[in-house]
């Protein structure tokens, strides 16, 4: 090093600092320790550290140390980065001087702050851009900051605190990447594990169902299995929400489940939401479109009008078309809107196998569907026909 020979002592204290420096994997206390060993290698009575935002152009962080905490308070907001702090940031070189007033690019200090003469502002470096810059002021001895202070400085912004800031940002990134792991791997054992077994238990409480001569202790067996398979529905939704989160750019099935959800929930109704088939990967968003406006307008067409209890929501894509179909345990008055919808809505279908008031009272259901085509082909819709004016057009529907 230039300016004076550096003694052993220094050396040790310049380790010390940079294993410090190096031993946490906490953004906020690596910060606070590289300036803590900043100043205790350069003997600052205060000591800053700023932090730059993304563009390099200004500070959204800014740490301090020596300056009591009631002074911080009545200083009041936090530097911009102006005068010498700005010339930092526009221009990152090291900075000694030994009067702050005398700078031209001084820009004064607000009230209540401290009086500081002395300075040594040196820039943090990650990976060769600037992270922030560290600013140290009025060294103990009450002399000016030497050359051999502002390269012990640099040595410790450059590569202890570099190489600190840049662990911490592998260490942020390997969490996240665990992160994804686990979210790939709790829908396989959840799929792998639990629904199989779910699976094997209904099939023989089933099968134990057929063989009993009491009745009431084979409808309790029927109920357990329905209890089971809706058991298991709920985790593949589960399963396909986490899998969805991995998954960039639009999900149908989030939409359709926040709608009925918006919808149901108010109305006081018992809500199932059922898939099949690749639905966020092969439905167009065009398509899409309709699918959520039919869905919003059958489920609140349930809630207004239907005094139903529960509403069931099943979309499905199989054989290059999409099918969404929507029944309620209701009572409500028949459409007269379509002869199809007439049919489907005054069929009764009684549920003899269901216990009054175990989920609902069994009663008349009613079902509104539609099937629309997903590779562009013409479907006939239960109430209404859709058809495509052009390839890429999206279906038109109509009475």
């Amino acid at each position: 090093m230039a300016g004076r020979d550096v003694d052993v002592k220094e050396l040790r204290h310049l380790l010390d600092a940079s294993a410090s420096v190096n031993s946490a994997l906490d953004l906020p206390l690596v910060l606070r320790r590289i300036l803590e060993s900043a100043m205790a290698l350069v003997g600052a009575r205060y000591g800053a550290l700023g932090v730059l935002d993304p563009t390099g152009t200004h500070l959204t962080e800014f740490l301090t140390i020596g300056v009591p905490d009631e002074d911080v308070r009545l200083i009041g907001a936090l530097p911009q980065g102006l005068g010498v702090l700005g010339l930092l940031i526009t221009d990152p070189q090291p900075i000694r001087l030994s009067d702050l007033s005398t700078h031209p690019d001084s820009f004064g200090f607000p009230p209540n702050h401290p009086r500081m003469t002395t300075f040594l502002g040196v820039p943090i470096r990650v990976r060769g851009e600037v992270f922030g810059n560290l600013h140290l002021t009025e060294k103990a001895s009450g002399e000016r900051f030497t050359e051999t202070d502002e390269e012990f400085a640099i040595a410790l912004a450059a590569a202890a605190a570099g190489v600190a800031i840049d662990n911490v940002r592998l260490h942020e990134r390997f969490g996240e990447l665990r992160m994804v792991e686990d979210r790939e791997r709790v829908p396989r054992e959840l799929h792998d594990t639990v629904v199989q077994r779910l699976f094997a238990t209904g099939l023989g409480l089933q099968g134990l169902a057929a063989r009993v001569d009491d009745t009431a202790l084979a409808e309790r067996l029927d109920l357990a299995v329905t209890d089971l398979d809706d058991t298991i529905r709920h985790i593949r939704t589960t399963i396909f929400e986490l899998q969805r989160q991995r998954l960039p750019g639009r999900s149908l099935r989030r939409e359709v489940l926040d709608i009925v959800t918006e919808v149901a929930g108010p109305a006081g109704l018992e809500d199932e939401v059922r898939f099949q088939g690749p639905v966020d990967l092969t439905v167009p968003s065009d398509l899409a479109d309709q699918v959520l406006a039919v869905t919003r307008e059958a489920v609140t067409n349930v809630a207004r009008h239907a005094d139903a209890t529960k509403v069931v929501v099943r979309l499905q894509v199989a054989d290059s078309a999409l099918q969404l179909v929507v029944t309620d345990d209701g009572n409500g008055p028949p459409t007269t809107d379509h002869p199809e919808h007439q049919r489907s809505r005054t069929a009764q279908h009684a549920d003899p196998g269901r216990s009054p008031g175990r989920h609902h009272q069994p009663g008349p259901r009613r079902a509104r569907r539609r099937r629309v085509g997903v590779a562009g082909a013409p479907r006939l819709l239960s109430g209404a026909r859709c058809h495509r004016s052009a390839p890429n057009d999206g279906p038109k529907c109509g009475g």
